[in-house]
């Protein structure tokens, strides 16, 4: 799973995040860019082996009617969604773009599960454990690892394949994960075991080449 690699939570171009903030500003800078890097590498070994890709974004009404709570908790997610120039922040960043066999989900929520079919489709993948990276760790990476856990999926984060908006937030919700709901381990350790996986485990879609068509540039 990779949740929310979009230009919201890393930017549209590596940068220091007290510079990427002036444009994106939930963006995780740098650290969302060296995990960027980390998933590129996974989705390599995964899509060699024919492990489902879950990608995650954000999905808004043009009039932002549908932000619930998110337009009194945090408005600067409306901003950031409704664009800046040609730029949303739903965009996954190119470097990670889904391919046409990936399965990508909008969501409003923090978690992946929240109103979302991602539990039928892993029911529909026979899945029985989840690989989790994404933005932020404290935040969308950890509600969906607690929500995977409640429906009694076995996780694994990857340490290195995650980011947030501060170093310490990152350690702190890594390590409370892995005390409760899920095994942080690390990208080399993930790809090895995607590596020694038969070819043949899923039974995956033919290929949409429009299917991730709203969280790419206009």
């Amino acid at each position: 799973m990779i949740i929310d690699v979009n230009y919201g939570f890393v930017g549209d171009r590596p940068e220091p995040i007290l510079e990427s903030v002036k444009r994106w500003m939930n963006s995780c800078g740098e650290e969302g860019w060296a995990a960027v890097g980390v998933i590129k590498s996974l989705l390599v070994a995964c899509r060699g082996k024919g492990v489902p890709v879950i990608y995650t974004s954000g999905l808004r009404r043009s009039d932002a009617w549908d932000q619930g709570a998110w337009a009194y908790k945090n408005s600067r997610v409306n901003k950031d969604y409704l664009g800046q120039t040609t730029l949303r922040s739903n965009i996954i960043v190119p470097d990670i773009a889904p391919a046409p066999q990936d399965l990508v989900i909008g969501k409003q929520k923090p978690s992946a599960f929240h109103g979302t079919p991602l539990l039928d489709y892993l029911v529909h993948l026979r899945c029985d454990s989840l690989l989790v990276t994404g933005t932020t760790t404290s935040g969308c990476v950890r509600a969906s690892v607690v929500d995977a856990f409640s429906y009694n999926y076995r996780v694994a984060v990857i340490e290195d394949g995650c980011a947030d908006r501060s170093q310490a937030s990152h350690a702190i919700n890594l390590c409370d994960m892995n005390a409760k709901y899920a095994d942080v381990v690390s990208s080399r350790d993930t790809i090895e075991y995607i590596n020694s996986l038969s070819s043949d485990l899923f039974d995956l879609p033919k290929g949409d080449p429009k299917a991730s068509a709203l969280f790419q540039p206009d």
